[in-house]
């Protein structure tokens, strides 16, 4: 699932995905603004087939590592 994860983030960020770590953060690694954020949680919904994810799911995650998370957390094996 990281590795999945990776290649999502770096297709829209359009950066290698050798250089997404568990610590990249979005808004200061990777320049992230709420619009990235969003577009991002819409791959993410789609890809992962996880419910929508509400402003404060977005807010409280930092980190590759915190989505990674949270994605395990919500989605059903």
């Amino acid at each position: 699932m990281f590795e999945k994860l990776c290649a999502l983030i770096a297709d829209q960020f359009g950066i290698d995905a050798d250089t997404v770590t568990a610590d990249t953060t979005f808004v200061d690694d990777l320049g992230a603004d709420s619009v990235d954020l969003i577009d991002l949680s819409m791959a993410i919904e789609d890809e992962f087939g996880v419910g929508e994810m509400n402003e404060e799911d977005l807010t409280s995650i930092v980190t590759v590592g915190d989505l990674l998370k949270y994605l395990q957390d919500h989605i059903d094996d």
